[in-house]
């Protein structure tokens, strides 16, 4: 079987070496080059067309930044396998990405195993129909964080990865609306080695925090009437519900929460 050529794009030299000491044993990922700046990107990939197999990109980078290249990528319809790597957390990231037809977003730190099977999955799986569900999925998952974000809900508190969890099973499965109590806090708590009541807690408090932080257009065009704006909060059944009920109305498995 022909080796996968990888042709990484990351400022990093700690990362780049890492990547490429891990990779260098390997017998189905070859490290086809690494690029340190970002005007160097374009005139190599256009030099190694036919070479290249997937890009493994960083989007903070000297010289071009990484959104940058994506553009002119689509702008030359040169269409190769992308990966981002990236420290900087979903809010920077989630809005834009889904425009260039990233194939997968893994944060860094991330473990060099999973990178292994992201690509092999991106390259030798991408006619396969497990191979869509599973980027379908990864696409939802971005939509419900690019939701959360704009619904001005942190990242690094609990209740957005509690909220992010239940919004999805909701989603999934819409009859487990009437059991968020014992059957959603209950399976959250133990994904996350937590309690139903600290899950409730914490999704409690990630709703009020954005309630103070949104844009009221925001919630005035995700909530319409279904929730008094100027009264009261939404209950966590019915903030999540809603924010289930949105996606499922207006999510595209391959493109951005419209």
């Amino acid at each position: 079987m022909k080796k996968i050529n990888a042709l990484v794009v990351d400022d990093s030299k700690e990362f780049t070496e890492e990547v490429q000491n891990y990779f260098a044993e390997n017998t189905e990922i070859n490290i086809l080059n690494v690029i340190q700046n970002g005007k160097e990107v374009i005139p190599y990939v256009k030099s190694h067309v036919s070479e290249i197999d997937v890009i493994l990109m960083d989007l903070i980078l000297p010289g071009k930044d990484g959104l940058a290249i994506l553009c002119e990528l689509k702008d030359l319809k040169i269409n190769k396998h992308v990966i981002v790597l990236s420290s900087y957390g979903k809010e920077y990231t989630i809005k834009m990405i889904n425009k260039y037809n990233v194939d997968y977003l893994m944060l860094k730190p991330c473990e060099l195993s999973s990178l292994k099977d992201r690509i092999k999955e991106v390259v030798v799986d991408a006619s396969n129909e497990l191979y869509e569900n599973k980027k379908a999925n990864h696409a939802l998952q971005l939509k419900v964080s690019e939701l959360l974000h704009d619904l001005g809900i942190p990242s690094q508190i609990k209740g957005y990865q509690y909220l992010r969890e239940g919004i999805l099973m909701l989603y999934e499965q819409a009859s487990l609306i009437g059991g968020i109590t014992k059957e959603v806090y209950p399976e959250i708590a133990s994904r996350y080695n937590t309690t139903p009541s600290r899950v409730e807690r914490a999704i409690r408090h990630a709703i009020e925090v954005s309630w103070n932080r949104a844009d009221y257009d925001v919630m005035n065009k995700i909530f319409g009437h279904s929730i008094d704006y100027d009264r009261a909060k939404p209950t966590n059944s019915e903030f999540m519900a809603t924010l289930s009920d949105s996606l499922r109305l207006n999510h595209n498995p391959f493109g951005i929460y419209l």
